[in-house]
């Protein structure tokens, strides 16, 4: 489904560049479920930004299901990311002023669904991720696990080929972050492919594979348990 080839992202501060990916080889096949580790500013949120294509690789290809999106225009890139993609935040990006239903009906909207089927559609996955209950209430009123499960069910609206994830749950409690992850192992089990990023190995035992990085470079890959022992 993913394939990068010799991805490179640099940053310039000054006149100093920052290596923050070198040479990154990678493939993701459909319906995998891949945790990603590495010491602070080993390029982790960086390969996560770029596999959401919210971010560009300075050098590189990126092929998405066997297209160079690299050579895409912005406008192609935003709909890719609307269509392929969806994204949840450690700290959950719900807009404060609406109700757990309109968070999630706002991608939808972006899409061009008509108003009663962004409703119905937001309603379903609201109740998919058990909160049904809530639907009227606003981000100020709901706990942290409650406010990351309306993330996920936004993330959810547009059917995304890959739900992508930055440390889903630095900012819940031990038992909200592990109910969290059990909800995106089963949306992975459901056929959902899954990418999260941690510092956690409580939380990346939740995946199927293990990839670390350290500075920049990909210095293990492999199935979880075998990647585990190599640690």
């Amino acid at each position: 489904m993913i394939r990068l080839e010799g991805v490179a992202k640099e940053y310039y501060m000054g006149d100093v560049v920052v290596q923050a990916l070198e040479g990154i080889d990678l493939e993701i096949q459909r319906g995998e479920f891949v945790s990603i580790m590495g010491p602070s500013g080993s390029g982790k949120s960086t390969l996560l930004n770029i596999l959401g294509v919210l971010d560009q690789p300075s050098r590189g290809a990126y092929y998405l299901e066997g297209v160079d999106i690299t050579q895409l225009r912005d406008g192609e890139l935003a709909q890719i990311r609307n269509r392929h993609f969806g994204f949840i935040f450690q700290s959950y990006n719900l807009f404060p002023e609406l109700t757990a239903l309109e968070n999630v009906m706002v991608p939808l909207m972006y899409a061009g669904r008509p108003r009663r089927e962004r409703r119905e559609r937001a309603e379903a996955l609201l109740a998919q991720v058990g909160m049904a209950h809530r639907l009227k209430h606003l981000p100020t009123q709901l706990s942290g696990g409650e406010q990351q499960r309306v993330a996920i069910a936004r993330a959810l609206a547009n059917n995304p080929t890959l739900l992508l994830a930055d440390e889903p749950t630095g900012n819940l409690a031990t038992d909200q972050g592990a109910e969290i992850m059990t909800l995106l192992q089963e949306l992975n089990q459901q056929g959902t492919t899954v990418v999260i990023v941690t510092h956690d190995p409580a939380v990346s035992a939740y995946g199927r594979r293990l990839l670390r990085l350290r500075d920049g470079k990909i210095v293990s890959d492999g199935p979880l348990q075998e990647a585990a022992l190599e640690a």
